[in-house]
């Protein structure tokens, strides 16, 4: 397994890898710094604490509301153009688009305009990952795929980790913002001589193959129900890192956990060093047993797990707490097997656009679950309305991995 990994660390693999970096760290900077930000910003039209301290709440979900939604519009386009124009079109042009509106939004100053660059940062980070890791599949021998995958996985997602650093050590939202367009823009420069996927440019010599084609899944129910089953199969995972862990605040103090986080950083750091290391143990499992279906059930069922155990015993302590949150982060550590599987359901002339949607989807969920959440939380609390959403998302992620086509070793080069 060590040769396998060593011999899967090409170019193409690093420099996916530390795109997913960038973007992980730019993805989750809003969520550390969601207090400190919409605090410094609306302190002088809310003087009255327990109003600001509700607004941040209120006015922070909408944000990362418009974030999700920029990712869901970006996934459709970046995704179509990968398939298009080629992989690496998208890998260049969706760096520039978020590093810059990162950049922009350092000098934000009011919450209408940090709403709209969410959108733009959104919208470019929908094409990082699924261009990469396309990329990344369609580069390497069947066999050893889901390695690169897991590599691209595990070096990007300790991203969140290094973001959680940087914001404790500088205490400044606004520098925070400019770092993390300013390593996007550097990164531009490591992807010279990168070369596109052999199996893009034989499709894309075939004008009779439809490219990019979105609505095609639409056509034909087998592929709807595909496509279907690999976005239900991850939504478990923003359920928990939207309810849990980003909004661990408002969630701990709403159980009765006394003196725990004042903001999303540290919760979101422990949880993604927990992600971090489930990526690299899901990936290895998922290589050994030559599976994908049976670890994406397996550490379904540990997210289920751990997060019923925060349910119950959040409240003990701090250390419990962050303790349950490394293991719900480790529980939803299936992500890199998750792309695997979404790279490897469908042929090439739709890969780009199905592997750059399907995770966006999954992260666009967040909006669809923060509506559900608001029309029920006046009513029955936040605690059981987050409960009843996670138990709809779990049956429905449970229903998807029995049905899910397993693709390991699967031969790629081939067109819907």
């Amino acid at each position: 397994m060590y040769q396998q990994f060593k011999a899967s660390f090409s170019k193409i693999v690093v420099v996916a890898a530390l795109g997913y970096f960038v973007d992980i760290y730019d993805l989750v900077l809003f969520g550390m710094e969601r207090v400190a930000s919409l605090t410094d910003i609306l302190r002088d039209t809310y003087t009255d604490p327990a109003e600001l301290k509700k607004q941040v709440t209120d006015v922070g979900a909408s944000l990362l509301s418009l974030q999700m939604i920029g990712m869901l519009v970006g996934g459709l386009f970046w995704g179509i153009l990968g398939d298009k124009k080629g992989r690496l079109t998208v890998l260049f042009g969706s760096i520039i688009t978020y590093s810059i509106a990162n950049i922009a939004n350092g000098f934000v100053t009011d919450t209408f305009w940090y709403g709209i660059l969410r959108f733009v940062s959104g919208f470019g980070l929908a094409g990082e990952l699924g261009a990469g890791i396309t990329l990344v599949s369609e580069t390497m021998k069947k066999e050893d795929r889901g390695i690169g995958t897991t590599i691209v996985a595990s070096i990007g997602l300790f991203g969140a980790v290094v973001a959680g650093l940087t914001t404790i050590a500088i205490d400044n939202w606004r520098v925070s913002y400019f770092l993390g367009g300013g390593m996007g823009l550097l990164l531009l420069f490591l992807r010279i001589g990168i070369f596109e996927s052999g199996m893009f440019d034989q499709v894309k010599q075939d004008k009779a193959v439809k490219k990019g084609n979105f609505f095609y899944l639409f056509s034909h129910p087998k592929l709807l129900f595909k496509y279907l089953n690999i976005i239900l199969i991850a939504i478990p995972v923003w359920f928990v890192m939207y309810f849990l862990v980003q909004f661990a605040p408002e969630m701990s103090s709403a159980l009765g956990l006394v003196d725990g986080p004042k903001d999303g950083k540290i919760p979101i750091m422990v949880a993604y060093i927990g992600i971090t290391i489930g990526d690299v143990v899901s990936g290895i499992m998922s290589q050994k047993m030559r599976s994908r279906k049976k670890v994406l059930f397996i550490f379904i069922t540990l997210t289920l797990l751990f997060s019923i155990i925060y349910y119950l015993f959040a409240s003990v302590s701090v250390l419990v707490f962050y303790s349950i949150v490394f293991c719900i982060g480790f529980g939803t550590g299936y992500w890199a097997v998750f792309m695997s599987g979404a790279s490897e359901l469908f042929g090439t002339n739709i890969r780009s656009t199905v592997t750059t949607t399907a995770p966006n989807f999954v992260r666009g969920s967040v909006t669809l679950m923060t509506l559900t959440n608001a029309s029920m939380k006046p009513s029955i609390g936040v605690v059981n309305s987050s409960l009843i959403i996670g138990g709809i998302v779990f049956v429905l992620a449970y229903w998807a991995c029995y049905r899910l086509e397993e693709t390991f070793a699967k031969d790629l080069n081939y067109t819907e």
